[in-house]
């Protein structure tokens, strides 16, 4: 099922808890964010598994996917979207 890009899973989200979301990554992305640029954007650097993978995350240091809202609500099955081509599996 393909993830809908809206603001309630952007903060139902945990990719920016995640331990492999760098501390960089985090400052340079934690900004205000409106529907607008999230059902317009080709990129984004959170919410992943509606997106594709990060421009900044080069290393898996732990997965949090299978205990996110939005993993449990699309019936997601995978983890480290932030990591694999493609976003959805």
């Amino acid at each position: 099922m393909k993830v809908e890009r809206t603001l309630e899973n952007v903060q139902n989200c945990l990719c920016l808890n995640c331990p492999t979301y760098t501390k960089k990554c985090k400052k340079k992305n934690a900004n205000n964010i409106d529907e607008n640029v999230l059902k317009n954007s080709k990129h984004f650097e959170v919410l992943f598994c509606a997106f594709d993978k990060s421009n900044c995350i080069k290393e898996n240091d732990g997965c949090v996917c299978m205990k996110c809202v939005v993993h449990k609500k699309y019936k997601l099955n995978n983890e480290d979207y932030c990591l694999s081509s493609g976003g959805i599996f």
